[in-house]
């Protein structure tokens, strides 16, 4: 049968001691429904975040109007939440950018993170991270130049955590060659016929970074069909996607949820309270569903 895998409701710590919410909802893709979204999921429970100052794919100033808008009716306050955003390169952004392309990539930081606090209303944001490197076969010079960008923007309060998302175990190898300081988030797409990135994920793991995961339904799609999640939902009477959920939690994931659908932040959040032994775990976790 197994054992019950243990499960607390607390938030996660970091390996600087500082404590995070343990359910992102992130706002990719949202436009001008982001403001609304954002209220919508501090209202039901959510107290992380995510965004980008990207406008191609994020709209990062409706997200500050959402938050706005929640500080004005009390459903929170600014110290109640985790807030993320991230520097995009010029490679992944449209015309619409938050920093001068012909300044150094350094000053580019800079001015992207102090176009990010105005859009959000902040003095600071918890998390901030690198939106993917700039190369996909290794970490190079410009992402060096970048993450000392990012440490001195973390030095001077305007962050407090630092973080990289879409990067291989190549990328993370290398990082540690090259710098004394580590992530302490790693954010990828999470796939389940990838192993659910179980090399990346036990880098993290050994190194106490924690590994934020996204996509985990969306490029997941086969996994929440298949019969050893349905079935686990079955028992448990709880949706697949529940199911995954837990399953992250189970494996020491941050989990980020991008849903536009009440109820279904709702059932995200209570993700928490769906059992699941631990060979269940390890089911889910062998999975390799294409």
């Amino acid at each position: 049968m197994g054992t019950l895998m243990a499960w607390q409701n607390s938030d996660m710590e970091t390996a600087n001691g500082l404590f995070i919410p343990d359910f992102i909802y992130g706002t990719a893709w949202k436009e001008e429904r982001t403001a609304a979204l954002v209220e919508l999921a501090l209202r039901v429970g959510f107290r992380g975040i995510d965004t980008a100052n990207q406008r191609r794919h994020y709209l990062e100033a409706g997200v500050g109007e959402g938050l706005a808008a929640a500080y004005k009716t009390g459903v929170v306050t600014r110290k109640d939440l985790f807030l993320q955003t991230k520097f995009t390169y010029r490679q992944g952004q449209d015309e619409r950018l938050p920093y001068d392309p012909a300044a150094s990539l350094s000053v580019q930081v800079a001015q992207s993170i102090a176009s990010s606090l105005q859009h959000l209303g902040a003095n600071y944001v918890d998390s901030y991270l690198m939106h993917g490197p700039s190369s996909a076969y290794g970490w190079a010079e410009a992402d060096a130049e970048v993450w000392e960008a990012m440490r001195k923007e973390r030095d001077a309060g305007r962050t407090r955590l630092l973080g990289v998302s879409n990067v291989s175990l190549r990328h993370l190898e290398q990082m540690a060659e090259v710098h004394s300081e580590l992530p302490a988030f790693v954010q990828n797409r999470c796939y389940a016929r990838l192993g659910w990135d179980r090399e990346v994920r036990l880098f993290c793991r050994e190194r106490r970074i924690v590994y934020q995961g996204f996509s985990l339904l969306t490029a997941n799609t086969e996994v929440l069909r298949h019969p050893v999640v349905t079935s686990l939902a079955t028992r448990a009477k709880a949706s697949s996607a529940q199911v995954v959920f837990a399953f992250a939690h189970a494996v020491g994931m941050l989990p980020l949820t991008g849903t536009s659908n009440a109820d279904h932040m709702k059932q995200d959040l209570a993700s928490f309270g769906v059992p699941l032994l631990d060979d269940a775990v390890q089911a889910i976790e062998a999975l390799a569903v294409r």
